[in-house]
């Protein structure tokens, strides 16, 4: 069964325009369905976040927010399935499974992920309600001008948005989508 609701915007619709810069991924591309891999366990995925490789961000950069967003979800507020914050500006990339709890730290530089809507560190893979509509995962890069947000791994996905309006350079979006059929 389809829930009938509107289609939320995009979230970075409703914030001030900063300027793009190209990410790429061999995992997930723009408006394409993403395979289970990258779904989380409870639709019987593998959890594992994609790779992704962004370049020609400016100059200024100083770190990287690694950020996997579903505007869909039938909450009213979205769901967080992954924010990854203060990634030195030397990584400008990140192999598929990245975004696993036990990926951060030493082997991304000191970054670290913040609680997703899960309510678990790391990434959480697409898991959309059977038979809705097809989600957007959106896949951001955002270029910061501070090498380290003045967030914690106990803050909320909101308090790292809130830092990233004052903070962001520039951003890199990917869109896959995610559909789990009834």
């Amino acid at each position: 069964m389809t829930l009938e609701r509107p289609i939320a915007p995009d979230p970075y619709e409703l914030l001030p325009t900063v300027p793009p810069f190209t990410l790429t991924s061999k995992d997930v591309q723009n408006g394409e369905p993403m395979e289970s891999t990258f779904a989380h366990g409870s639709v019987g995925g593998e959890n594992l976040s994609p790779q992704l490789a962004w370049s020609d961000f400016p100059a200024e950069t100083k770190s990287f927010v690694v950020t996997c967003f579903d505007p869909d979800a039938p909450t009213g507020s979205g769901f967080w399935h992954w924010v990854l914050v203060n990634l030195p500006v030397s990584v400008t990339q990140l192999p598929q499974g990245a975004g696993s709890a036990t990926s951060t730290g030493d082997d991304l530089g000191g970054a670290f992920s913040v609680r997703n809507d899960y309510g678990a560190q790391g990434y959480g893979g697409a898991a959309p309600p059977a038979g809705d509509r097809p989600h957007r995962y959106v896949f951001a890069v955002h270029a910061v001008d501070v090498e380290r947000l003045d967030v914690t791994p106990d803050a909320s996905p909101a308090a790292v948005g809130f830092n990233l309006a004052f903070h962001t350079l520039a951003r890199a979006v990917i869109r896959p989508t995610f559909q789990v059929k009834e």
